[in-house]
């Protein structure tokens, strides 16, 4: 059940504090009943994890409404690459070569989508991400062979970390690069994210419950 009282009162949150940030309503493993409930609240912005589920759940939703903007915020895996670009509008996790190689075949595809660059903030084993050392380089990767535009930087802070940290370090590394745009913070830490401007919060649990 989609929780349109907390969706409301977060929106309502940004726009009279004129942070620019968007939710992005995270509805994997979540059923369709429950994203029409949050279409019909007004919500617009969508993220799945998984190609298959989001083509199961949204190709007909978006057929229907041109309006939505469904965004892949999980991995993607190479085999996956050329429908996720025909079905989702923004990449919030581009973490390595492999897949940035399968994207530069679709170039023509790709001009009205957006790409984040997911960095690996923690140096976490368990986690995808470039290091923030290697942001620099890989940025020029992606832009001079792969002819990519990189609109922004994401990260997912360590779980036994303060996230601010991290979201200030991906501030830095986007300000030195030139990226005016970040993907940062959950439903249980979206309110220090938006400290950094952040153009996107990714709520899953807050608004649709547990899964």
């Amino acid at each position: 059940m989609f929780n349109a009282k907390k969706f409301n009162e977060i929106n309502d949150f940004l726009k009279n504090s004129s942070n620019s940030a968007k939710i992005v309503a995270i509805s994997k493993n979540h059923p369709i009943e429950s994203i029409l409930e949050a279409i019909n609240s007004g919500v617009y912005i969508f993220g799945e994890n998984r190609v298959q589920e989001a083509e199961d759940k949204f190709q007909k939703i978006k057929q229907n409404n041109p309006k939505i903007e469904l965004h892949l915020t999980g991995p993607l895996q190479s085999n996956k690459v050329k429908t996720a670009i025909h079905l989702f509008d923004v990449f919030h996790t581009l973490d390595r070569e492999k897949i940035a190689r399968e994207f530069s075949k679709h170039l023509d595809f790709l001009e009205n989508k957006k790409i984040f660059l997911q960095v690996n903030t923690g140096k976490e084993k368990s986690k995808s991400g470039i290091f923030p050392e290697d942001v620099k380089d890989f940025l020029f990767f992606l832009k001079v062979e792969m002819k990519l535009k990189i609109q922004g930087l994401m990260c997912i802070p360590p779980i036994d970390e303060e996230p601010s940290y991290h979201f200030s370090k991906l501030k830095i590394l986007a300000n030195e690069n030139n990226i005016n745009e970040l993907s940062i913070g959950m439903s249980n830490d979206y309110e220090k994210a938006l400290q950094f401007d952040p153009t996107y919060i990714r709520l899953g649990t807050i608004l649709f419950g547990k899964r």
